[in-house]
């Protein structure tokens, strides 16, 4: 059965798929102007500033909570064990593929955000509900192939929560505190499953205010463990980005098929780690309280950004400067953490082991909304109390269990979400650029406002 899926996943997450990731964002970028390079530092105001954050306006939760949702379930182990390898499998080039897929992929979460707040809905419960299965239902023009390709991510959603967002999450979390600090496995998965249930029965108002303060304290301390490493070997830094450019065109990068190791590998753990594409993050972008869909698409933006330009960086970066990416007996976490404690002994493991702990567990928040809202899509609603004690429990049987053809299948449902949502984008690539055009008129008057204001 393995075997099987492997072989199936290697298809779904083959080159079409890559390609197809990719090019959508080359094409989204060059149809709107390069806005994710234009409108990074408005963006980026936007997401951070309180006197920015939309109160008035219809939506359960604020721009920056729907940020956090969708960065703790970006913010992953694929910032930690999927940079890890990419680097072991593809060679230091892959850094700079994975940039590279960034770089385009903010300007796909764009897209993906401003569509997800345009065509949401309410919800029996009051609540905002919104992401690809309602903008492929309610935005194209072929109402049968709007559902279809609707209903089919919803399913593929669901699933894949199980499995990506949540079990696989929670076995990496029990492995590592196990590893550590030899902590049994059941009593982290009793832990984790305790936690997660707690937060996940208050709903999305409830999962944004935990993520708006667990997120950023999260991400500072694994970003300021890569910082330390960096800023106390700055003699390693210049040559650690040589080899990682001049990697990413010779050797691996031209070998091993259509896409050469280091682009294919770059590519996929990319997207796995900021998942520009799939379609999960605009499901929490929906939730926002935003009075046009643009401004809550370039929040949502900067979650790429963040995610991989920062985090994923300091990972690859200590990868390259460790020099161990070629020792075959590590892959993973453990290349990560190896790499950390070359430079800083035990802290070095300890801030791996605990930044997967919370990475993971973020995810798991993150996810079993998206999860949640897929199921409710396809169950009108009816069923998500249900879903969600399956969900809670499902965290404590993957803390336990072994996973590897848990991680396939999800790997697979996860690769399968992306096409029904990219097919979308591009069909409706023209309400994403007229959506665009009218709140960037928005923007700039209120900014010439800003600035009359100031002089008075």
């Amino acid at each position: 059965m393995q075997d099987v899926l492997s072989s199936i996943s290697s298809i779904v997450w083959g080159p079409f798929l890559l390609i197809l990731l990719v090019g959508t964002g080359v094409y989204l970028t060059l149809r709107l102007g390069f806005l994710q390079f234009r409108s990074l530092p408005y963006a980026l105001k936007l997401a951070f500033s309180p006197a920015k954050q939309d109160k008035k306006s219809k939506g359960d939760i604020s721009h920056y909570q729907a940020l956090t949702t969708a960065m703790a379930a970006t913010i992953g182990t694929g910032n930690i064990a999927g940079v890890a390898t990419a680097v072991a499998l593809g060679g230091p080039g892959a850094v700079f593929w994975m940039w590279i897929t960034a770089v385009f992929g903010m300007a796909t979460k764009y897209a993906e955000a401003i569509l997800a707040v345009k065509y949401r809905t309410t919800d029996r419960y009051g609540q905002m509900s919104g992401g690809p299965m309602y903008y492929l239902e309610h935005g194209l023009k072929s109402k049968k192939l709007g559902k279809t390709l609707g209903v089919l991510f919803a399913i593929f959603g669901s699933v894949a929560a199980f499995g990506i967002g949540n079990m696989v999450q929670s076995n990496s979390v029990s492995d590592a505190l196990q590893v550590t600090f030899s902590i049994p496995t059941w009593v982290t998965g009793v832990v984790l499953t305790v936690l997660a249930g707690l937060v996940l029965l208050g709903g999305i108002k409830s999962i944004g205010r935990v993520t708006a303060f667990f997120v950023p304290i999260m991400a500072l301390f694994y970003v300021i463990g890569g910082l330390i490493i960096i800023f106390l070997n700055l003699d390693l830094v210049p040559a650690a980005f040589g080899t990682i450019f001049t990697d990413a065109f010779t050797g691996n990068a031209l070998a091993g098929g259509l896409l050469g190791t280091a682009i294919r590998f770059g590519v996929a753990r990319g997207v796995f780690s900021n998942e520009a594409g799939l379609g999960s993050a605009p499901i929490a972008a929906a939730a926002a309280k935003t009075d046009y869909p643009g401004r809550q698409a370039l929040v949502s933006m900067t979650q790429v950004f963040i995610d991989t330009i920062i985090v994923c960086s300091m990972t690859g970066l200590t990868i390259v400067m460790a020099n161990q990416y070629g020792n075959t007996n590590l892959d993973g976490a453990d290349l990560t953490s190896v790499s950390f404690s070359l430079f800083l002994g035990d802290l070095g493991g300890y801030i791996v082991a605990l930044g997967l702990v919370f990475f993971a567990f973020s995810t798991i928040v993150g996810w079993s909304y998206y999860g949640e809202k897929c199921f409710g899509y396809l169950t009108n609603d009816r069923a998500i109390p249900l879903y969600k004690a399956i969900f809670v429990l499902f965290v404590f049987i993957g803390a336990v269990t072994k996973l590897n053809t848990v991680w396939s299948f999800a790997d697979i449902m996860n690769g399968l979400m992306a096409f029904p949502n990219l097919i979308g984008l591009l069909l409706l690539s023209g309400v994403v650029a007229s959506e665009t055009k009218r709140f960037l008129k928005v923007a700039k008057e209120e900014k010439r406002q800003e600035k009359q204001s100031s002089y008075q």
